[in-house]
């Protein structure tokens, strides 16, 4: 967490709040930069990047697949061996869908939350002031992914999901530099999917990229869901996961609801029991 907010610190105050890093920002959110970004890592070219990246994060790499790794983002989004991440399947729990720093939000009407340096509503979120209504009262629950946090993720649980929504990233650079209230932001790049459960109601799962190449890769379309399957990854960038819940579905553990009320991030793993259905 402390190398996340360091890099939130330093680079974004360049990025978001000076002439010269609004100038930086722009370029570096174009679409072309991001595919350039983007070839490279896939390429064989960059699998030099792999030990720095393994030493300077500290990463285990005992827990790892690491067969046909033939590049950067290869190794990125590599698979953790089976055992690694058990997948607790008691109907009652919810479980958290990925590795991460989870922030918990209680939903109200104009609740504004941070994520990826940018700050949403439910209904911004979600580009629908109608869908958003269905869980004003519930959850919000937020796993911010560092970079060296295991990117792949899985369903939250079983049930019936629709087809993925995807919502293109945009840069807003609407406001002068000094109007610090109203800082240039992104607007990222994300995608949902809908999943009708029978414990939790309808739940909103949803991947969000980060402001380069943070490209989410997700397996299925419309179909049936089973708690623990693989959904999908993240290709190279921090990330983050969002699940939104209706409200008098879930009662999060004691502990994640009084760290979120104090601002502070609880680190997870995924298949973690997070909380439990609120029986009818």
């Amino acid at each position: 967490a402390g190398m996340c907010q360091e890099v939130n610190v330093e680079s974004l105050h360049f990025l978001y709040r000076t002439v010269p890093g609004r100038m930086v920002l722009k370029v570096l959110t174009q679409p072309s930069v991001s595919e350039i970004c983007g070839r490279f890592l896939d390429s064989s070219l960059s699998k030099c990047l792999i030990c720095p990246f393994v030493k300077k994060n500290q990463i285990d790499l005992s827990e790892y697949e690491l067969e046909q790794i033939g590049s950067f983002n290869d190794f990125f989004s590599r698979k953790i061996k089976q055992d690694k991440r058990p997948i607790d399947m008691e109907e009652n729990h919810l479980i958290a869908p990925c590795d991460g720093l989870l922030s918990v939000w209680k939903i109200k009407e104009n609740t504004v939350f941070p994520v990826k340096q940018s700050h949403y509503t439910i209904s911004s979120l979600l580009h629908s002031k109608k869908l958003a209504q269905r869980y004003h009262g519930g959850y919000c629950l937020v796993y911010r992914l560092c970079v060296n946090h295991y990117h792949r993720y899985c369903y939250v649980d079983s049930g019936q999901k629709s087809r993925n929504f995807f919502i293109p990233g945009r840069l807003h650079t609407v406001r002068p530099v000094a109007l610090r209230e109203v800082p240039v932001f992104t607007e990222n790049s994300r995608e949902y999917t809908l999943i009708r459960t029978e414990k939790f109601g309808t739940v909103v799962q949803m991947e969000v990229g980060a402001m380069l190449v943070g490209r989410i890769v997700n397996h299925e379309e419309k179909g049936s869901t089973i708690r623990g399957k693989e959904k999908g990854y993240f290709q190279y960038g921090g990330s983050t996961i969002i699940v939104l819940i209706e409200p008098e579905q879930v009662q999060i553990r004691e502990d994640i609801l009084q760290s979120s009320a104090l601002t502070k991030e609880v680190p997870v793993k995924m298949g973690e029991v997070i909380g439990h259905a609120i029986e009818h």
